[in-house]
């Protein structure tokens, strides 16, 4: 008889602990997995920023190339800068 209620007691406790360990292992893989995908964007943004800031270089180098050429005026580079600035 006391078998039978320690067998009762024990088998669901150990059931549940199961249970509760499989959780968190869960939540463990899911939170690794976002973290993971989280890196992968930032560094496709910080890739993307990289890009953007050498096309923006590129851009003002072009215009100051036309200014000192003369194909352009001060106020006209200012306006071109700030146009390029602003996007």
């Amino acid at each position: 008889m006391e078998k039978i209620i320690f067998f009762g007691l024990v088998i669901p406790i150990f059931i549940f602990v199961l249970y509760l360990g499989g959780r968190a292992i869960m939540t463990g893989f899911g939170a690794k997995k976002s973290n993971k995908t989280n890196l992968e964007d930032e560094i496709k943004d910080g890739t993307d920023s990289l890009d953007n800031a050498k096309n923006l270089t590129d851009e003002l180098n072009k215009l100051n190339e036309l200014l000192k050429s003369g194909a352009l005026t001060q106020e006209e580079f200012e306006k071109a800068k700030k146009k390029i600035l602003d996007n």
